[in-house]
């Protein structure tokens, strides 16, 4: 007698935001979801590390303005603390210059306050599945708009790392930093999509980053493109 598939894992969810209705409402956007399960919800930032260190989620959905400390300060010390655990940035503002921060910080993306349900979901299965979310059209406005005034040092994209990248990669870094995905970056450049997903496996590498957040970034500071353009 052979039995059927294993289950599927459900994938956990810590929610942080200082809003109790705000927390409560992205909890029921989940609530008949299957494949999520909402493990805790946190008030702040302090507490989103400390329960994230206790329930191990997969996915903190983290407000990057919150009391104690910040989501970007806690964003750091996850990233830090717990590497496996991916952190999906929430804020009021489309265009918000903390959000850059957090992307820096490690989160693998942004969204805004007043996602749909649809998206939410879609959005913690890319992100949970080792991808950053980038509403690509609102991210490079944002990243124009702030990455040229840092609130710290920028780290990414050293210009020795950048110089060692092959011109396929230097023009698939490009691509991702103007806002195509990796189908429309394989359609853009005639090749499978596996093979740019090749690519962008050793652009990381050599930039050192860690995700498509962290590239567009780098890009920008590194002035592969630029607010105004492409370089």
């Amino acid at each position: 007698m052979t039995g059927g598939p294993p289950p599927v894992r459900s994938v956990k969810v810590l929610i942080a935001d200082d809003q109790p209705l705000v927390r409560r409402g992205l909890a029921l956007m989940l609530a008949p979801e299957p494949g999520f399960e909402v493990v805790a919800e946190a008030a702040d930032g302090e507490e989103a590390v400390r329960l994230a260190h206790r329930h191990r989620p997969d996915v903190v959905v983290m407000d990057i303005r919150m009391p104690v400390l910040d989501g970007i300060a806690a964003t750091a010390r996850l990233t830090e603390e717990l590497p496996d655990c991916r952190v999906l940035a929430l804020s009021t503002f489309d265009m918000d210059a903390h959000v850059v921060a957090a992307l820096r910080a490690g989160a693998c993306g942004f969204l805004p306050k007043d996602i749909s349900p649809e998206d939410l979901v879609a959005a913690l299965r890319v992100v949970h599945e080792g991808e950053a979310i980038l509403a690509p059209r609102l991210l490079t406005r944002l990243i124009s708009a702030h990455v040229t005034a840092p609130a710290r040092p920028p780290a990414p994209a050293p210009p020795a790392a950048s110089e060692g990248l092959t011109p396929r990669e230097h023009e698939v870094w490009r691509l991702i930093a103007t806002g195509l995905d990796n189908g429309e970056i394989a359609a853009h450049l005639g090749v499978s999509a596996s093979t740019v997903k090749n690519h962008i496996t050793g652009l990381f590498a050599k930039l050192g980053v860690r995700d498509r957040a962290q590239a567009v970034i780098a890009a920008y500071e590194s002035g592969v493109v630029t607010a105004r353009g492409e370089a």
